[in-house]
């Protein structure tokens, strides 16, 4: 079985490694610290209480004597021991055995001190209550700075981590985004170079499934105008004996299929293409003028200029207007166009209104909103794309409800 880098063992080592390399310093630093400060105060106090005592070759009562008047004015537990480690004197009946080393020790009472004096005698001391002195502030500095200096050398390796994640996680959102060739790089043998070739792998499925639904419905879009043309030429044949009624049926029917692949061919071609390669400076007021003209729409409209493709918008208002239209009653089609941080475009109709939990769903490709009949025409991609445009010129469409009835569709645009 192959080994892996398991992600769970290198964050664990790391913290491991982080531990025990900052035992080691500490251990280091209060070693070379402590015994520096300790062994200088202790050799000190050594010397003191050698002056203190009565030397070692005075009599044993001497001795007990000045250690029972130290222990007076001390208020300390004290005890005497000679250089073989036989008991000289002791203040207290816990304090009668020979300390092995010098230093801190455990009794009963709580902790003592033996101190080795310069003649070879050991003299504990203890006071009541009393507790082992905290580490001197230079160590406790240094133990910070041990700490921090532990904390910048791990960060690369978590960083390395997060950095691999924070990549990936960017690869997902232009995916997400719809940049369908969107890749990340794949590095190491862990969880996270696992997690990044499975979404290679289902990025690449997924472009290409995307890739031939488009070429499906560009071909099979292409491939329609030839049939719909011989039919339009039929229909243009038929003898002065058809009826009137059925040719017009057949002309409508057959100007919905054609406005149909146009409209398709127009969603492919925005899918498969970037179409900010074409913007460039667009007068918008005058371009919504001339659809207005075209449509007869009654225009209200300030000077306003934005960045996108003439093509795209010329296409985004009309629809916007043959959807008034259309659906209008027959009222008369306002548009207003101004400024409010972004370029506002509003087409307002007079309509039956649209219901507050349809206002979204009919920007959906082939969603009729209820008490929409197909005689008043349309393929239901209008608004799409509509939406669509919209969105790759870095704005938004929007469906409100007018005053007095009716519905208002705004376009916001980025200003040039």
């Amino acid at each position: 079985m192959r080994h892996r880098h398991r992600l769970y063992w290198r964050i664990w080592f790391t913290v491991l490694a982080s531990l025990i390399a900052f035992t080691l310093l500490a251990g280091l630093a209060w070693r070379v610290l402590g015994e520096r400060t300790f062994g200088s105060s202790v050799r000190a106090w050594a010397e003191i209480a050698a002056t203190l005592l009565p030397p070692a070759s005075a009599p044993l009562d001497e001795q007990r004597a000045a250690l029972f008047a130290w222990h007076q004015r001390l208020r300390a537990d004290l005890a005497l021991f000679g250089a073989d480690g036989a008991p000289i004197g002791a203040t207290a009946p816990d304090l009668h055995e020979a300390p092995g080393d010098e230093g801190w020790l455990a009794t009963r009472r709580g902790p003592a001190f033996a101190l080795r004096l310069p003649d070879g005698r050991t003299l504990v001391t203890r006071r009541h209550g009393a507790r082992p002195p905290p580490p001197p502030f230079g160590l406790m500095s240094t133990l910070l700075l041990l700490a921090v200096a532990v904390g910048i050398g791990a960060y690369p390796v978590a960083r390395r981590i997060t950095r691999r994640l924070e990549r990936l996680q960017s690869g997902v959102d232009r995916l997400g985004q719809g940049d369908l060739a969107a890749r990340v790089q794949v590095e190491g043998h862990d969880e996270i170079a696992q997690l990044a070739t499975r979404f290679n792998a289902a990025a690449e499925r997924i472009e290409h499934l995307v890739q031939s639904h488009r070429s499906l419905l560009a071909n099979a879009s292409h491939e329609l105008r030839s049939p719909l043309a011989r039919v339009r030429m039929a229909a243009e044949m038929l003898g002065a004996d058809a009826r009137p009624e059925v040719k017009q049926e057949l002309t409508r029917d057959i100007a919905e299929l054609d406005a149909l692949i146009d409209e398709i061919l127009l969603a492919s071609r925005l899918d498969a293409t970037d179409a900010r390669a074409e913007f460039e400076r667009v007068d918008l007021t005058a371009l919504v003028a001339e659809e207005c003209a075209r449509s007869g729409a009654q225009l209200d409209a300030q000077p306003v200029a934005v960045h996108g493709s003439p093509r795209l918008l010329h296409r985004l208002v009309r629809n916007l207007l043959d959807n008034a239209r259309r659906y209008g009653d027959g009222a008369p089609i306002e548009v207003k166009l101004g400024v409010n941080r972004t370029a506002v475009l509003d087409v307002c109709d007079r309509g039956p209104g649209i219901d507050a939990n349809e206002r979204e769903r009919i920007f959906e490709p082939f969603y009729r909103a209820r008490g929409a009949v197909e005689s008043a025409g349309g393929v239901g991609l209008g608004l799409a794309l509509v939406r669509t445009i919209a969105e790759q010129h870095g704005g938004r469409v929007e469906c409100l409800p007018r005053g007095g009835g009716g519905s208002i569709f705004r376009v916001s645009l980025p200003l040039a």
